[in-house]
């Protein structure tokens, strides 16, 4: 028989698979397929085929919109919202609404167009890492801007349109429902036991060791006891702090670290598997109390579909239990 298991943050329950787990073998992972370097507008010579730069790491000398970049801030050519005009907030009958302001931009991680971040040498995914809070602090210097979305679709099924990796940043003019469900959740646990249910649950983690895949003086990297997906991982500062931007300095270069070897051994698992990551991390600019609130990452590999069950009822069903998944993934070297 499986298990149901309550998340404590939001509710969520999810159905795990403890009788007839799957294996790594047993997924059917879909795997990149890169096309011709030349075509990409992300790619070393390319830069007139994108938006002017709005920031980018360089070497010295070198020109904005030109070779000699590491990493390059963008406008997204094609953006969800815009950060000219109003908000114009208004309603229609029961209907609310208003104009699509906000913000919509692409970090271009690496002049390499076959390079994943767990290719990547420490400092250079430091400096992707860097460029996601000059970003983001700089988005949320508008007042109008509530919430900045920090996000990766690796490959064509998780939603990349473009190969070339990079990472998008959506400022949006009010904070999203999921992330409201998540800080209401945890500011009842706190408001209830005066302690942060993240930081209960990395004691717990640590206690317990069965989900851990790795870990270092700053970061817990683990498979969540209430995964929405098989191999579901999060990462997660051991010092409480609700914002991603406001890391200690001596945080980044560990989070670039264990980033880089938890996505490494997720590839050693399933070769190249095509995932989403997210940062979830405290709203800007608004009166929302975020005192039991603690910032990670998540990331999710594609390797189910969400079908009619899910959709229908709200739960994910989980053919791998989390504490199957860390197994495999913590034995695996990187």
């Amino acid at each position: 028989m499986g298990e149901l298991r309550r998340d404590p943050i939001g509710g969520r329950w999810v159905i795990v698979d403890t009788e007839h787990p799957n294996k790594p073998e047993d997924y059917e992972v879909e795997s990149p397929i890169w096309r011709s370097e030349s075509t990409c507008p992300f790619c070393y010579g390319n830069e007139a085929m994108t938006p002017p730069e709005i920031e980018s790491f360089r070497e010295y000398g070198t020109a904005s919109n030109a070779p000699g970049w590491q990493v390059r801030a963008i406008p997204n050519k094609f953006p969800a919202l815009q950060i000219e005009g109003e908000l114009d907030r208004r309603g229609i009958g029961i209907f609310d609404m208003s104009n699509g302001v906000g913000a919509h931009e692409l970090i271009i991680e690496t002049p390499y167009h076959n390079k994943d971040l767990c290719d990547l040498l420490p400092e250079e995914l430091e400096r992707i890492l860097q460029m996601y809070c000059r970003r983001a602090i700089d988005l949320i210097r508008d007042r109008r801007f509530k919430y900045v979305m920090i996000f990766k679709n690796f490959g064509p099924s998780a939603g990349a349109s473009l190969e070339h990796p990079h990472t998008q940043l959506v400022a949006l003019p009010m904070v999203p429902k999921n992330v409201m469900e998540e800080i209401k959740g945890a500011q009842k646990y706190f408001e209830y036991r005066e302690r942060c249910i993240f930081c209960d649950m990395i004691r717990q983690e640590v206690q317990e060791k069965e989900r851990i895949i790795v870990e270092n003086a700053h970061f817990l990297s683990f498979c969540p006891f209430v995964s929405r997906f098989p191999f579901e991982m999060w990462i997660i500062p051991k010092q409480h702090n609700s914002c991603f931007c406001h890391m200690r300095p001596e945080e980044l270069p560990a989070l670039a670290v264990i980033l880089k070897e938890t996505i490494g051994r997720l590839r050693k698992v399933f070769g190249t598997p095509e995932y989403n990551f997210i940062i979830h991390t405290a709203p800007a600019n608004g009166e929302i109390n975020v005192e039991g609130y603690h910032w990670h990452l998540e990331i999710m590999p594609k390797l189910t579909r969400v079908a009619g069950f899910e959709w229908g009822s709200g739960f994910y069903t989980v053919p791998t239990p989390p504490e199957l998944a860390a197994k495999y993934l913590r034995e695996e070297k990187t």
